[in-house]
């Protein structure tokens, strides 16, 4: 069930896109709260939040461990069985000099999980006993840092990929860590689902004996919440009064720094996409592995991979890799452009629209990485000195930074800016209303 705010009831909340001040009403179960004009999504309602998300996440970090203590899959060529796990193939990354995409698989499909998942344990575990988590603020900020990198579901499509590569050239053995790796991709997406933020503070406060503040403002000067001197925490979305030094100001909550709007937000996210667009070209142009055999070598680049394996009757996941690994990342700086390039014009042209754009660049950047992960795999496996060897090629760096550069320009820029300029034009029509 979707419900959108009422103006004149429940608690103040501002909405985290548009800035909009609203009041929040009760959810029925499984309901979902919405913003009344860019219609996000600002809370949904968690039965039994605390008890799923604790269990999700404990079978999770079974799973997890699992999955990292046994290969992933081999690959059996006249009798000589390769196999790798996760931490094997970046090594193996490592080892051939390309440092760079082994810090980045190992990032997002062992660090960012794995801290995910511990501090989402740590939260929950004192709150099922009734007691409140000590440094919860730190934790906390720690779980918003690291949930945006942990991309075990693209893995996993990754893995599949690879395998369907791999089976045209020599006997495939599924691993226990394939199996484990894709009921963790469930159990993960389960427990972030299962995680309500508010439902945490809540009874943190409630185990330390504290009462919660809001701002009360019965009648709000302005419609945002910029307008009315207050300010979210893009953290953990607390609405409190702006200090006279925001720059200086910490959320009295979660401890992260405060600001009415994300600070340089257009200069940054601009920066982030330039270098996006100039790397954008190698990553397509330059070789992204290199295959060496008896028979030669061969240099492929991701339009290559996309035409193989439509050729080799693997056509919907030609479609996929194509879908995830060329058309996303051109898509998505496109997006960003026309966002920031209207933010910094002030333009007030359909900004719900704009909206949508902002959300589906925020769903779908996280798949880009699926050509990095298969180019994993095959490194890691066709290793049979003498008969064929793949190293990932210098295209596969450049992609990846297109990835967390794009990455890093959805995430500076403000979605608020997008709203600004019709509040401006509002301003400035009041005085005409109330001269009528």
């Amino acid at each position: 069930m979707i419900a959108t705010v009422a103006p004149q009831e429940g608690r103040l909340i501002a909405c985290h896109e548009c800035d909009l001040l609203q009041r929040e009403r009760p959810l029925p179960r499984n309901g979902v709260l919405r913003c009344r004009r860019c219609n996000a999504e600002l809370s949904r309602s968690h039965p039994d939040s605390v008890d799923r998300a604790l269990a999700f996440t404990l079978a999770s970090l079974v799973l997890f461990a699992v999955g990292n203590a046994f290969p992933i899959v081999g690959l059996e060529v006249n009798g000589t069985l390769v196999k790798t796990s996760l931490l094997g193939a970046a090594r193996v990354l490592y080892d051939d000099g390309m440092w760079p995409l082994a810090g980045l698989v190992l990032a997002t499909t062992f660090i960012m999980p794995l801290l995910q998942m511990l501090t989402m344990t740590y939260l929950l575990t004192p709150l099922r006993i009734g007691r409140a988590p000590y440094r919860a603020d730190l934790v906390f900020r720690l779980l918003q840092m690291a949930r945006p990198w942990g991309m075990t579901e693209v893995l996993i499509l990754g893995m599949l990929v690879a395998l369907v590569k791999l089976a045209h050239i020599a006997s495939v053995v599924p691993g226990t860590a394939l199996w484990s790796f894709g009921v963790l991709m469930l159990l993960l997406a389960a427990a972030s689902a299962a995680f309500d933020p508010q439902e945490v503070w809540s009874r943190t406060r409630a185990a330390l004996g504290e009462v919660p503040g809001h701002p009360t403002l019965t009648a709000p000067s302005a419609a945002t919440a910029i307008g009315c001197g207050l300010a979210t925490c893009h953290s953990c979305g607390l609405l409190v009064r702006a200090p006279v030094h925001l720059h200086e100001a910490a959320c009295p909550r979660c401890g992260s720094h405060l600001h009415a709007r994300k600070p340089n937000s257009i200069a940054r996210t601009w920066a982030f996409l330039i270098a996006a667009m100039v790397l954008y070209i190698p990553a397509n142009l330059l070789p992204v592995m290199n295959t060496s055999s008896l028979f030669g070598s061969e240099k492929d680049t991701i339009m290559s991979g996309v035409v193989y394996l439509w050729t080799s009757g693997s056509w919907p996941l030609a479609i996929v890799v194509f879908i995830a690994s060329v058309a996303v990342p051109m898509l998505k700086i496109m997006a960003m452009v026309f966002l920031v390039a209207a933010a910094q014009l002030r333009s007030s042209w359909v900004p719900h629209q704009r909206a949508k754009i902002y959300r589906l660049v925020e769903l779908v950047g996280r798949w880009s990485m699926l050509d990095i992960y298969v180019i994993t795999i095959l490194v890691a496996l066709v290793q049979f000195q003498g008969l064929a060897t793949i190293q990932a090629g210098p295209a596969a760096i450049a992609f990846g930074s297109v990835v967390v550069l794009t990455m890093f320009a959805a995430m500076s820029f403000d979605p608020r800016l997008m709203w600004d300029r019709l509040e401006s034009e509002a301003d400035s029509r009041k005085p005409e209303r109330d001269r009528g």
